[in-house]
């Protein structure tokens, strides 16, 4: 039989929704033999934004971007942790740039079967709709994208495993 995924790729980004991402994709990965992978991304164009409205000074976003980098490192070795915890493989990707464009590239790069992303936040403007990045993610990526939704669903697997 052909095995549909190889290869999974989560979102992370340090929100409970992306959490309970990562433990539903640790669960696929588990149950479908695929490796697992996680990407965080330091979103500059945001920060380009914010010096652009003078919000930030030059070397404000300088800290800032340190500063991302490190949750950056934090979040991804978190996922590491709760993917050993449970005896999945683990590679970790980080990332500075445009979000949805360096998911996208992360997918192409490692030959991603399926995009794992938590569930998308309400979108209350056009400019939200502008700025959702994961929502950018699912419409344009090149593979399969499963939206991991039912927190208490997802918990008992994940604990179960």
């Amino acid at each position: 039989m052909i095995r549909p995924v190889h290869k999974i790729l989560v979102y992370i980004d340090g929100s409970e929704e992306s959490i309970l991402a990562s433990q539903y994709a640790i669960v696929l990965a588990d149950a479908l033999g695929a490796q697992l992978h996680g990407i965080y991304v330091v979103n500059t164009r945001v920060l380009q934004d914010l010096v652009k409205a003078h919000i930030f000074l030059d070397s404000e976003q300088e800290e800032y971007q340190r500063d991302l980098a490190s949750d950056a490192a934090r979040y991804v070795g978190h996922l590491e942790r709760m993917a050993q915890k449970k005896g999945v493989a683990f590679y970790g990707h980080t990332s500075s740039g445009t979000v949805h464009q360096e998911i996208i590239i992360c997918i192409k790069e490692q030959h991603i079967d399926l995009l794992v992303l938590g569930e998308l936040s309400r979108i209350r403007s056009r400019r939200d709709e502008f700025y959702n990045e994961p929502e950018r993610a699912l419409r344009l990526a090149p593979c399969p994208v499963l939206i991991a939704k039912d927190e208490q669903y997802i918990s008992d697997l994940y604990d179960a495993l």
